[in-house]
């Protein structure tokens, strides 16, 4: 199937045409969410084609028992399950008794789909003609997720005979019989307890099991002729799992009849267990009382804000303008930073892959656009999140036969368990720590707020060092400390020896602990008092830390000069990527694992991954020999892989490799790369596409406490201009062939770096640089 049926616009995702092979993509890429729900976009009437339903609310899901051909000590009892929660967008339509459906309509015509990312609503509309009474309707819905109250969304359903006056029914429902895609075991997620109906108002309550959510699914619904609110009862039905309301209009030849629902979830993560339907009723109040255009404005202002700070602008290339806005728009539907209980999931609420779970993605990709187009605090939140699962960590690592307080992150969680069933990742991915001590690094560097490492972050360094000291042991065949049977970034690789990134991270990590130690004792005395006391620190225990990471090993090649992947790299056939028979591409496709696991093919970046973490530490021409060495033999087949060599290609001033990387991470899914875009977006590596543009084609660097700027542009582009909130003034950055211009908002002047010179920014002034 061709992906490329999205039309190119500067703000809008565009469909143009009804096409039953791109429902399922479609679902996924025209997919909306504000941070406490989501959804996919399914059709509101019925669709008897194939269909992936999704629905979603944010931190709700379910331990879906580990499915594995052999158990082995360590492993998680569960793979977490976000969860398909109760459908409440459903509408079933019938024109003369006869349902509306698209998948057997003799002919739909004008079929179009609009997801404007502007503003934050999608609309779809069709012309139809039924297949057993032949009438022709115009059909038109537009639908979104309110910024403002996030417990609700809001349909706007338009009915219109075209030929002939008809007899329209609407019966919007809500529905909580409803399964997983992804399920282990087809367990019974979901319990209902009750169902009821008040005047044009229904509510569903349903609890997960196990974990005991409690859910409230709540509908109001109004129906309007030409325009006019009808003051009509509906006819109540319902079910053990579901209920709806009919609403029958006699409606004449281009006359309009119209639904207006408003629905969505209350939880008990948010509200008492006790008072879920009470807190839905002052929701639809909310709604009811402002009605749906009124709504549909509040929600275009709260945008708008958004992209005042967040958007980035390309003169002269649509579709990469288009990608970007595309990837920015994604990440704010997906999380806001208003709840330091939440986290990103690589699917957001655009499909259950991955569970919907907390991956070090987080740290090593979302991070940095969250602390540059939001204010610290969500930075901050996310951090947060990983200090409050500290104990879990440590628990983790308890069970995998480490002791003292010695914390590993899972590699997949929902509330700081592990729970990926894979072992290879989930025994040996452990560089994942390291990501979450760069993290805290990360943030101090670019906001300049300290006060979290003594409040929260040195704690969980400490328990990172004491994984690291553990992990690692002492070969004396090499007289140097060793890290064994690893997965690195690269998961073309499993049970390596010496995998040169997490050598380098546990290294890293542990002399980074030393320094923030010092640092909270000579500043912070009360803090370290604290943390000692509760750590049961010793200095001959940090004596021992450093014993390793001064005598850590690494894997070096004096014929290629560069550092390796892993002991056994250069035990492989170092066939490159290209001369790979296109046919057998992606190979984690057409390979077996154990042809992978012998073959050089690097999934995504992997010592190019801790060039890009410490680019500091290394010279530009040792960053343009790994590059050459590492990258030929790349196949980029995870999301994560294209921002991070196109950030390093513009470094390395090798403009038209960046911009095809760039364009790659951007249009992952509305092109389709991977070919897998109906199960789901790929959101985290979204972050990645703005890291590209930002660090790589801007040049945004932290050197010695300062914002730095080192711009290029890609050849195809006019200018390109983003924002960026460095420590509460906000910078804006406009590149062009011509040169680069520098705005400061807010009341104090600053100073930054411009191609290695000091430039003094005013605030309100425009420079030209």
């Amino acid at each position: 199937m061709n992906q490329e049926y999205i039309k190119a616009d500067n703000w809008s995702i565009i469909e143009e045409g009804f096409d039953q092979e791109t429902v399922k993509s479609s679902e996924s890429l025209f997919s909306l969410g504000n941070g406490a729900m989501g959804q996919r976009a399914n059709f509101e009437e019925t669709y008897t084609g194939p269909t992936f339903q999704g629905s979603y609310i944010a931190g709700v899901y379910y331990p879906d028992k580990t499915r594995v051909g052999w158990w082995k000590n360590g492993y998680p009892e569960y793979f977490a399950k976000v969860l398909n929660a109760p459908n409440w967008i459903g509408i079933d339509v019938l024109i003369n008794n006869e349902p509306l459906d698209l998948f057997t309509c003799t002919a739909v015509k004008d079929f179009r789909r609009e997801l404007n990312m502007k503003e934050g609503w999608y609309k779809r509309s069709f012309i139809a003609t039924l297949p057993n009474n032949g009438a022709k309707v115009q059909v038109v819905i537009t639908r979104f997720l309110s910024l403002d109250i996030d417990e609700v969304g809001a349909i706007n359903y338009n009915v219109s005979p075209l030929d002939q006056d008809v007899e329209v029914t609407f019966v919007p429902f809500l529905d909580s019989g409803i399964t997983n895609e992804d399920s282990n075991w087809d367990d019974k997620f979901w319990n209902t307890t009750e169902v009821h109906s008040k005047d044009n108002r229904a509510y569903i309550q349903a609890h997960t099991m196990k974990t005991n959510f409690k859910t409230c699914t709540f509908m109001a619904s109004e129906l309007l002729l030409d325009g006019k609110i009808l003051n009509v009862e509906p006819n109540a039905k319902q079910k053990e799992t579901w209920v709806g309301h009919t609403y029958t209009q006699k409606v004449k030849q281009g006359g309009v009849i119209t639904l207006h629902k408003f629905g969505g979830y209350t939880v008990s993560r948010n509200h008492k267990a006790d008072a879920l339907v009470e807190a839905a009723n002052s929701v639809l109040d909310q709604v009811s009382q402002l009605g749906f255009n009124a709504l549909l404005e509040k929600q275009k202002e709260a945008w708008a804000a958004i992209w005042q700070m967040s958007d980035i602008t390309i003169e002269g290339d649509e579709k990469a303008q288009q990608g970007i806005r595309f990837n920015i728009f994604q990440l704010n539907q997906t999380y806001l930073g208003t709840d330091p209980k939440l986290n990103i999931g690589p699917k957001g609420f655009t499909g259950e892959k991955y569970g919907g779970s907390t991956y070090w993605d987080t740290e090593a990709y979302c991070i940095p656009f969250y602390m540059a187009t939001k204010n610290q605090n969500v930075a901050r939140n996310l951090l947060r999140y990983r200090y409050e699962h500290l104990e879990k960590a440590i628990e983790n690592a308890q069970k995998l036969g480490f002791n003292n307080g010695a914390a590993l992150y899972p590699m997949v969680t929902m509330n700081g368990e592990e729970c990926h069933n894979e072992w290879e990742i989930t025994f040996e991915e452990i560089h994942r720590n390291g990501a979450i001590a760069f993290a805290i690094y990360n943030y101090y560097r670019y906001t300049g707020d300290y006060s979290y490492i003594p409040e929260m972050g040195l704690e969980v360094l400490i328990g990172i060092a004491r994984f690291w000291h553990q992990r690692a042991n002492y070969s004396e065949a090499k007289n140097k400390y060793v890290i064994l049977g690893v997965t690195g970034p690269n998961e073309y690789e499993n049970n390596v020896n010496n995998n040169w990134y997490t050598n380098y991270l546990a290294k890293w990590c542990i002399e980074y602990t030393v320094k923030q130690l010092h640092k909270v004792k000579d500043g912070y005395p009360d803090d370290y008092e604290r943390i000692v006391g509760h750590t049961r620190l010793t200095s001959n225990e940090i004596d021992k830390w450093e014993e390793v990471a001064k005598g850590m090993y690494f894997p070096y090649s004096e014929k290629y000069g560069v550092y390796l992947q892993q002991d056994g790299f250069l035990d492989k056939e170092l066939i490159t990527v290209d001369k790979l028979d296109k046919m057998e591409r992606p190979i984690n496709q057409k390979w077996s694992w154990d042809r992978i696991l012998r073959s050089p093919y690097i999934k995504q970046a992997d010592v190019l991954q801790c060039f890009y973490f410490f680019e500091d530490h290394f010279s530009q021409e040792m960053l343009e020999k790994h590059f050459d060495f590492y990258e030929p033999f790349t196949v980029h087949e995870s999301s994560l892989s294209p921002c991070v060599h196109s950030i390093q290609a513009a470094k390395l001033d090798r403009m038209d490799q960046a911009y095809q990387f760039y364009l790659r991470t951007s249009r992952l899914d509305l092109d389709d790369y991977n070919k897998e875009v109906e199960e789901g977006l790929h959101i985290t590596s979204m972050a990645g596409t703005w890291m590209s543009i930002v660090e790589g084609f801007g040049g945004l660097r932290i050197i010695d406490d300062k914002l730095s700027f080192n711009p290029r542009i890609p050849n195809k582009w006019k200018s390109y201009s983003f924002k960026i909130n460095f420590r509460n003034r906000i910078i804006k950055v406009t590149v062009s062939a011509s040169g680069t211009k520098f705005k400061l908002d807010g009341h104090e002047q600053m100073s930054i770096r411009y191609k290695g010179k000091r430039l003094e920014l005013n605030p309100g002034e425009e420079i030209s640089a």
